[in-house]
């Protein structure tokens, strides 16, 4: 699987007579996140960073659309420019090109904890005994792009996303209702405690 490629423009370099020797404030600040985003939200995630100086190159990114560094691009397509550079913006762009070539493994749920869909899928699956991943939404960012980025493709661009999203054994099942035919659990509705939304 070929890494993610990403790529900054700083301002730095030279064009015929002149030469910037030391890049920008937001230059140098962008390559921090860019480095410590790829330590944190995005480890595990193979990535070929590049560094060019924009002034010796500006013809490069220019023809994506880059034309004020610091600029960044992934997988050839501007993200930032002209500003230190958002780590969230990073994280999206670089997940969504890692879903694309990649599949999830093993069996995942992207939930958040108030949700009570979420904890009843967890329930199933902890009374059939299946081992899962639980990745919370809302507490991570590379968890909720990860998830966009693998049920938008599934269910279109405009269906609104909610949680729980599951994949079993690598499959998509889909929320907490499928996973219950899925897994054959039965709800038995309380009688002491009135109707419920489960009951019939």
């Amino acid at each position: 699987m070929p890494p993610v490629k990403i790529q900054l423009f700083r301002w730095a370099g030279a064009w015929g007579p002149l030469r910037i020797k030391v890049p920008c404030g937001e230059c140098s600040l962008t390559r921090d996140v860019l480095k410590d985003t790829f330590a944190n939200e995005l480890q595990g995630v193979s990535v070929d960073f590049e560094v060019k100086d924009w002034l010796s190159c500006w013809w490069q990114p220019l023809q994506r659309g880059g034309w004020h560094a610091p600029i960044v691009l992934v997988e050839g397509k501007v993200i930032s420019q002209g500003q230190a550079l958002n780590r969230g913006l990073l994280t999206q762009a670089v997940i969504a090109a890692h879903a694309e070539r990649t599949g999830l493994e093993g069996n995942q749920l992207f939930g958040k904890q108030n949700c009570p869909h979420c904890q009843r899928a967890k329930v199933y699956l902890q009374h059939a005994d299946i081992d899962f991943t639980y990745h919370d939404v809302v507490e991570s960012p590379r968890a909720l792009y990860e998830m966009l980025a693998r049920i938008k493709p599934i269910v279109g661009p405009k269906t609104p996303i909610t949680v729980p999203q599951i994949w079993l054994a690598g499959q998509y099942i889909g929320g907490a209702d499928e996973l219950q035919k899925q897994v054959k659990e039965q709800v038995e509705p309380n009688p002491e405690r009135g109707q419920c939304s489960l009951s019939p």
